[in-house]
């Protein structure tokens, strides 16, 4: 069975209920390559554990603490697929990976503390920062593309007597990198001797390509990654960002208690939902041959897309080892990615997400990202307006 085939896309459920930049907020005949979000439907097994939930009609309260199922599948789930031993008394349930990433911070921020964030990187951790009243301090860190490898050295340069916490993106978007076991120490033995807190965030950790290893900073061992606040998700992986689900954990159950306090849970105000858990519990536990499909298809579509834009006059995409998101280089064409993008959506019809400060940060100007996570022909497609767009900008500047 083909999970992933083109006829699998129902476009008019998503031009219904995609949104963040997707399908239900753009217009008619504009394909939208965008937000971090799969077109394709998510797997048997949640729909049918959700169903089976809601078959009795009872919605009652959740434990405050989530339920005993979710905490010890996510415990088993990552010990099996990243060799991470986590106890399932410090994993909490909470509503979507990002909620995670504001409560870490302002749980353990506060004004005047400042938290170094890679750039570029995603915008939630600057965001998250900013919530709790701290200062982001941007890590310039550079690519090696022949390597392909990070530039890590900048981050020893903006430590201060201020700096408390420090934003790892494993792997990293958008460049889909995955960091080695001695980039790993590297980070980490900066943050001992500094003292200072790694929020670390594996919501892409599942979305690993066959010629990629992941290693997560707990390869390190336990002992040392007390200092480690981890985040987890269901949105990229398994499509369920509607349900806002995802969780944190960490080894230290000191901290740990200090989320909880945070988080609002004992007094019901915050926590995840029900039927979020039980969707979440399924995909831990019941779509493996669905997520070995998943993979396969997704990185068809890498291969393709890496291959077809490296073709394109002026551009140059970067290959990821991880995640379903292509980082691609625009600068030979002498316009902002802004400009680039509203072209592009103008002229033919192709919706990507721009470089610079709004999503990825400054060092971000000069490059688009295009998301793969949808079907072989839409991809295609998308593609092809893409070299049509390109085209079409040489013809007009004369590049």
């Amino acid at each position: 069975m083909n999970n992933f085939a083109d006829e699998k896309i129902n476009l008019d459920a998503l031009k219904k209920k995609a949104f963040n930049f997707r399908w239900a907020e753009v217009e008619d005949g504009i394909i939208p390559l965008t937000a971090a979000d799969p077109d394709y439907p998510c797997a048997e097994a949640i729909k049918k554990a959700m169903a089976e939930y809601i078959e009795d009609g009872y919605f009652s309260y959740t434990p405050r603490m989530g339920l005993k199922e979710f905490k010890e599948s996510f415990s088993r789930y990552v010990k099996r697929r990243k060799n991470e031993d986590i106890n399932p008394e410090l994993v909490l349930p909470i509503d979507s990976a990002a909620r995670a990433m504001f409560e870490i911070a302002q749980t353990f921020l506060k004004p005047g503390d400042e938290m170094i964030v890679f750039d570029p990187c995603d915008f939630l951790f600057r965001e998250a920062c900013i919530s709790a009243g701290a200062t982001p301090v941007c890590a310039p860190v550079s690519i090696d593309t022949s390597t392909r490898k990070m530039d890590l050295t900048a981050i020893e340069k903006v430590i201060t007597p201020n700096t408390k916490m420090l934003g790892l993106c494993n792997p990293h978007n958008p460049y889909g990198l995955t960091y080695t076991k001695e980039e790993l120490d590297y980070i980490m033995s900066l943050c001992e001797k500094n003292d200072i807190l790694i929020m670390n965030d594996e919501i892409w950790s599942d979305i690993i390509y066959p010629d990629a290893q992941f290693n997560s900073i707990y390869c390190l061992g336990n002992k040392r990654c007390d200092r480690v606040l981890s985040l987890f998700g269901y949105s990229k992986s398994f499509g369920l960002a509607g349900l806002r689900i995802g969780c944190m954990y960490t080894t230290d159950k000191e901290k740990f208690d200090k989320l909880v306090n945070k988080s609002q849970v004992m007094n019901t105000a915050g926590g995840a939902t029900s039927l979020s858990q039980v969707a979440a519990i399924a995909a831990m536990n019941e779509t493996e041959d669905w997520f070995n499909e998943l993979i396969d298809h997704l990185t068809s579509n890498r291969d393709y897309a890496v291959d077809f834009i490296n073709k394109i006059p002026h551009l140059h995409a970067y290959k990821p080892m991880g995640t379903y998101l292509l980082y691609v280089d625009i600068s030979e064409l002498g316009m902002s990615g802004a400009e680039f993008t509203a072209y592009l959506q103008e002229k033919v019809k192709l919706a990507i997400i721009p470089g610079g400060h709004q999503f990825f940060g400054d060092m971000s100007e000069g490059h688009v990202r295009i998301c793969i996570a949808t079907s072989n022909g839409i991809l295609k497609e998308g593609l092809n307006r893409l070299k049509k767009g390109v085209e079409l900008l040489i013809e007009e500047k004369s590049l």
